[in-house]
């Protein structure tokens, strides 16, 4: 393997946390694979940009020669995450869970290394707790360590309320690390306290306490909220490039930075630079977010493919044209209504210009989809063969016979 400070520099290159002080090199300098720990609640449909900077956290342990150990979290996804807002917190069905997994699952397969990857699921190990596993686990806390969380705090503040069942979060997340002793766990920012508590577990059950590594947060396409599909200002790593391209050509350009660094690659110094340029003027900030644009969408799909996007960008934003190459989506049969009138939610859906249905019922009342350039003013609509429906600014499809 490596020298210890070699991998330390490649590993930690986004990390902004690191705890306890100095146990990560220590361990690196143990000279043996490290069993790396990152947990993932299938919580909805999409693996986004977000997700995509914690993954590359974990493939640079792989590629230092370290075993990445992904939890599926089927179990914890069905109790909720306290740290979502309120709003967007909810229970999920296993079947639900079950669904949202198969999507992740093949972003799993291109994002790390299939050699050095070990994929477990933490029902393996919380589905068959008893009323006394679960005693003895909240034995090791008190309400007022719980307390400490800065999310419970501020809930408990506003007088909001918080139910047992989100108590029990942190510890079953703490508990994965106990089952598959984790030498460093790691994760977003909002999950540092929720590492430490898995790494107190395993010290009061004989295992050495894991190091902890966190990444900053991406903010999401409205420069304000982190990225997450509940709230919807997110990129999912599967959108077309043309999509892509459009979304992050959206981004405020104050975020601009952060998404240099973490969803673009750029190192520090480089983005200094863009920073500077920026700041007196030589580097215009909207040919700087076209440079962006181009790199993320040659991430995933290409240089050729990014500069085709921009230019699709062009075409469709500075020439105010429709796209030639509309995709067509017949009406299906669910849709119909004994009126004549269609369900656009269920069209929507179908031609894959939005993720659900709920997402669609939220674009129309926004004024966001459009029928032949008009805006859809409800869910149920005459829509005529050769109807050019649109959602947003760069999502199409054009309504063919059945």
């Amino acid at each position: 393997m490596k020298p210890a400070d070699e991998q330390l520099a490649h590993i930690t290159k986004n990390v902004d946390v690191s705890l306890p002080e100095g146990a990560l090199l220590a361990l690196l300098e143990e000279d043996r694979p490290l069993r790396v720990k990152l947990g993932v609640d299938p919580t909805a449909p999409d693996v986004t940009l977000g997700w995509a900077v914690v993954f590359d956290l974990l493939r640079r342990f792989q590629e230092m020669g370290h075993i990445a150990v992904l939890i599926v979290g089927d179990f914890t996804a069905q109790v909720g995450d306290p740290s979502e807002a309120a709003g967007t917190r909810k229970r999920l069905s296993a079947e639900e869970v079950r669904g949202y997994a198969d999507n992740l699952l093949p972003m799993v397969e291109e994002s790390l290394l299939s050699e050095n990857l070990e994929i477990r699921y933490n029902s393996e190990w919380l589905g068959s707790l008893d009323m006394h596993d679960v005693l003895e686990l909240t034995s090791d806390f008190t309400v007022a360590q719980i307390m400490d969380r800065d999310d419970f705090t501020k809930r408990w503040d506003a007088s909001e309320p918080i139910s047992m069942i989100e108590f029990m979060y942190p510890l079953l997340q703490g508990m994965d690390s106990v089952a598959v002793e984790a030498d460093v766990e790691i994760g977003g920012s909002d999950q540092l306290w929720n590492l430490l508590v898995g790494r107190d577990l395993q010290e009061r059950r004989g295992q050495a306490g894991q190091a902890v590594a966190t990444v900053p947060l991406l903010v999401g396409t409205d420069g304000v909220k982190k990225m997450s599909q509940s709230i919807g200002n997110y990129i999912s790593v599967h959108d077309d490039a043309d999509d892509m391209f459009g979304k992050v050509m959206s981004i405020p350009d104050e975020a601009m930075l952060g998404w240099y660094q973490l969803a673009a690659g750029a190192d520090a110094s480089e983005v200094e630079g863009i920073e500077a340029g920026l700041g007196d003027g030589s580097l215009h900030p909207g040919e700087a977010k076209r440079e962006l644009g181009r790199r993320i969408v040659g991430l995933y799909w290409g240089e050729d493919a990014a500069g085709e996007a921009e230019a699709a960008f062009d075409k469709l934003f500075r020439a105010k044209e429709v796209p030639d190459d509309i995709p067509g989506h017949a009406i299906p049969d669910e849709a119909r209504r004994e009126d004549g009138t269609v369900s656009l939610p269920i069209y929507l859906e179908a031609a894959d210009l939005v993720s659900s249905r709920s997402e669609a019922r939220r674009l129309i009342k926004e004024g966001a989809v459009k029928l032949n350039g008009e805006k859809a003013e409800a869910e149920f609509v005459e829509l005529e063969d050769d109807t050019t429906v649109q959602v947003g600014k760069r999502r199409f499809a054009r309504v063919t016979p059945a």
